[in-house]
């Protein structure tokens, strides 16, 4: 999951920031990188990171309390979603750009928007494409998103698997296993990723790279090198048949 906070220019795109689930090892989440809680955990990161380098972090906090809900403030005709607008520095405002990705209700995309809605960001959205959200009854369960948020949604499936299947349970949870996580430790969990996440969010130093110079390219051949190599091959093949015609 990769999360970028980018603005265009004439002559391309520039990246301000950007966040991926690569990095939530730093925080105690080595596992389970690619779910709806850890596309909330990368979003909460991007957002953390990106008011930490213009200065905001402290102005905007964002929602520390997750309860799935969507949080707005009105001010005039003008809608911000933050819990509150400082007088002197209006909030980040960003806006979801999904590329060519299926926008369908409960995708991992809109968990990587709530959570930079949470970290702070002023991101326009609503509650129709989260998990919980019924578009017959035009209802929605903020609860039910709260639990994906913090991988209720992963914590049954794997206490279902456990009783119903328990060889498929050890093989497709090995590394869930491996670390001593289980399914009733997945919200403390998450919590712990969240505050370490706003504790520092800053990025990791870049290791120097060094390349491999034992690595040497092979020397072109010459095209009379190349000539004599297929004559070679043409009198290895020829030799090959006249032994064969003999017996």
């Amino acid at each position: 999951v990769i999360c970028q906070i980018a603005y265009s220019l004439i002559d391309g795109d520039r990246i301000l920031t950007s966040a991926s689930s690569n990095e939530l090892p730093r925080y105690g989440l080595s596992v389970g990188l690619k779910n709806y809680a850890a596309a909330y955990c990368t979003g909460l990161l991007c957002a953390r990171r990106l008011l930490q380098k213009v200065g905001l972090d402290d102005v905007y906090e964002g929602n520390d309390e997750v309860d799935g809900n969507v949080v707005s403030t009105t001010i005039g005709k003008t809608t911000y979603y933050v819990d509150e607008v400082d007088e002197d520095k209006r909030p980040f405002r960003a806006l979801l750009d999904v590329g060519v990705k299926t926008t369908s209700t409960g995708c991992r995309i809109f968990g990587a928007l709530k959570g930079a809605a949470d970290g702070g960001l002023d991101i326009p959205h609503s509650e129709k494409r989260f998990p919980g959200y019924d578009r017959d009854s035009k209802e929605y369960d903020a609860d039910m998103h709260r639990e994906r948020i913090f991988g209720g949604h992963v914590g049954e499936y794997m206490e279902y698997l456990e009783e119903e299947d328990n060889t498929k349970y050890q093989a497709q949870f090995a590394a869930y296993l491996e670390e001593d996580i289980e399914a009733d430790g997945l919200e403390e969990l998450y919590e712990s990723v969240h505050e370490k996440i706003r504790e520092d969010p800053s990025p990791s130093e870049k290791k120097a790279f060094s390349p491999d110079k034992s690595f040497k390219r092979t020397a072109k051949l010459s095209i009379e090198e190349r000539k004599a190599r297929v004559q070679a091959k043409k009198d290895a093949k020829n030799a090959e048949l006249e032994a064969d015609d003999d017996e």
